[in-house]
């Protein structure tokens, strides 16, 4: 999953972008409300965590814009104001939720994955697909009730088939939420992952569930 910081604060926002990267996802930083703005605008985020204070253009500011733009993504708000006034201000803008600063790292990990499973309508933090288990608190996969030990990039694909099982996920749409701005990947890294992950959850004759649909992407479902 990818998450776009918008923060003007350097060691926050460095500490937030290594975490989160070290929590699985994929994460691109600004610390200017107008880059910001542009970066959310350009790219397809799954969760935006975004300093409200902030030069050039103000978090609400932002959220304004981008809701005014039909644009849909989470949006998590820091504030270092805790006022009931600031709150609604930033809900009534379109914000999902806020986090007041300071915080602690690992709930802010979880209300950024609460929001995930809010856009994917998945209430339950456990997704199953036939036998396959994800569970994306615990960022751990079992199938047929034994663990399956995956990468952090083999595990944040599975877990973005998994919140979109049945659907058709194209290769550039597994890039764009796997992959930071300024990645080197190679254009072929969504194929080889996938090799990858077949390999650990569809071996000892275990049915398959990763599906190739020719000239439109990959389907996580049932055996068809």
């Amino acid at each position: 999953m990818r998450v776009l910081i918008v923060e003007d604060y350097p060691p926050l926002r460095k500490s937030l972008q290594q975490g989160l990267q070290e929590a699985g996802f994929a994460v691109d930083a600004s610390a200017d409300g107008e880059e910001g703005l542009w970066y959310a605008e350009s790219n397809e985020y799954d969760a935006i965590v975004l300093d409200i204070m902030l030069p050039g253009l103000d978090g609400i500011s932002i959220v304004n814009r981008l809701r005014a733009r039909h644009r849909d993504t989470p949006v998590l708000l820091l504030t270092a104001r805790d006022t009931v006034e600031d709150r609604v201000n930033g809900l009534n803008a379109g914000a999902d939720d806020y986090l007041i600063k300071p915080f602690a790292f690992d709930e802010l990990v979880a209300r950024v994955r609460a929001l995930l499973r809010r856009r994917y309508q998945k209430a339950d933090p456990v997704i199953r697909i036939d036998d396959l288990e994800l569970d994306t608190a615990g960022r751990t996969v079992r199938r047929a009730g034994e663990l399956v030990d995956l990468t952090p990039r083999e595990y944040a694909l599975l877990e973005l088939l998994a919140m979109r099982a049945g659907e058709v996920v194209s290769r550039s749409d597994i890039w764009e939420h796997l992959y930071e701005f300024h990645s080197t990947a190679e254009s072929n890294v969504v194929d080889v992952y996938i090799g990858y992950l077949r390999k650990k959850i569809e071996t000892h004759g275990r049915s398959r569930l990763i599906h190739t649909r020719r000239g439109q992407g990959y389907q996580l479902a049932g055996e068809s």
